[in-house]
């Protein structure tokens, strides 16, 4: 997959598929281009998937991990393929937050997928299993670490085999690398300085939340629709949207970013 320089990074990135609308789509923290790929499962056109710094083949510069170093990451990609459209999920949802405060016109659509923070920092326990977890990830602790990737999860999904698997893999995938920089120093940070800001993004807006996931509270998904103009929010129950409600996700997504 090529590199793009974005000043202090070399940042990752492949596009598949041809043709318009072009979107760009930005991981969760501690995710990958694979992962993400198939939130674009039911999308027209061409898309775009990047690694942010210290994810996947993505440089870990020695510069501090701020959403505004992450807005220029994925802008410069979005510019890079001459995107009009974007998804964010999680840590991508936030950074796609900060780049639309930045520059309100950017984008002609946007969807945001369980935001994990707004206009004020976190102190809550989700918090601080995130610097736990860059401890198990210095130290290569995989039992530890892939347990506290599971409790990332939402309560009803955490027993299921499949998440049990999948923390096995990411603990393997994300120990020794340099995410554990991001662990450490993003979550005491948030995306916006003023949620007001967010009034000038006048584009169609996609916002989507779920009951019951501590690491990604409702209230903020809720706090930043209500924010922006033209958004509409879909709020999924407390099972987990990620795991026992994918297909209905991939279809509104789809719809959405399809015009429709």
């Amino acid at each position: 997959m090529p590199l793009l320089s974005t000043g202090d990074a070399q940042v990752e990135y492949v596009v598949t598929g041809t043709g318009d609308p072009v979107t760009v789509f930005a991981h969760g923290l501690a995710g990958s281009i694979p992962e993400t790929r198939p939130f674009g499962s039911g999308v027209p056109g061409s898309k775009a998937f990047l690694h942010f710094r210290g994810h996947g083949a993505s440089s870990a510069p020695d510069t501090p991990w701020t959403y505004a170093a992450l807005a220029g990451e994925l802008r410069a990609v979005a510019d890079q393929v001459g995107a009009t459209q974007a998804l964010g999920v999680s840590l991508g949802a936030d950074a796609l937050t900060r780049l639309a405060a930045d520059d309100p016109q950017r984008f002609s659509r946007l969807v945001l997928v369980l935001p994990a923070a707004l206009d004020r920092p976190r102190a809550d326990p989700a918090v601080l299993r995130l610097r736990q977890m860059a401890d198990h990830v210095v130290r290569r602790d995989l039992d530890a670490l892939a347990d506290l990737l599971v409790l990332e999860q939402p309560v009803q999904a955490r027993g299921r085999a499949d998440v049990r698997v999948w923390a096995g893999r990411q603990a393997a995938r994300l120990a020794g690398t340099g995410v554990e920089r991001a662990l450490r120093e993003l979550p005491t940070q948030h995306p916006v300085d003023d949620r007001a800001a967010l009034a000038a993004v006048t584009c169609p807006v996609l916002v989507i939340g779920q009951q019951g996931d501590d690491a990604h509270p409702a209230a903020i998904a809720a706090g930043l629709a209500d924010a922006l103009p033209s958004a509409t929010l879909t709020m999924f129950d407390a099972g987990g949207v990620l795991w026992t409600h994918r297909r209905e996700l991939r279809g509104l997504i789809g719809a959405f970013l399809g015009g429709h």
